[in-house]
């Protein structure tokens, strides 16, 4: 099966963090959408989700609000679900996105409250 370049591209990232990726540093994997941003820390080891994270939840979507605030709400949301389960050094899956824009904001907002990659 052929691979189109933006699959071929998220695999590529994805596959080098999932080689160093241990049950001390999980996996943060960041998902971006023209309105929306969600992301999720993910146990590649058990291949569980741990934690998650969205624009799409009920408690951000009701703030209306620009698509950059909208990514630091999110950072901010994920970034205390993980401190309750103790979870603090991660490695950050960009996926296909440029670490640019509201995916740099994001990374730049889950620094700023704790979280280490």
């Amino acid at each position: 099966m052929k691979l189109n370049k933006i699959e071929r591209k998220k695999y590529r990232v994805r596959n080098k963090i999932k080689k160093v990726s241990t049950s001390e540093r999980l996996r943060l994997s960041v998902n971006r959408s023209t309105k929306n941003i969600s992301a999720q820390i993910i146990d590649d080891t058990k291949n569980i989700t741990l934690v998650s994270a969205s624009s799409n939840s009920k408690e951000i979507k009701q703030q209306k609000k620009t698509k950059n605030e909208l990514s630091i709400l999110v950072a901010e949301v994920l970034a205390k679900k993980a401190k309750d389960m103790k979870i603090t050094k991660v490695y950050f899956d960009r996926g296909v996105y440029k670490y640019h824009g509201r995916v740099k904001l994001f990374a730049d907002e889950l620094r700023k409250n704790g979280m280490e990659f």
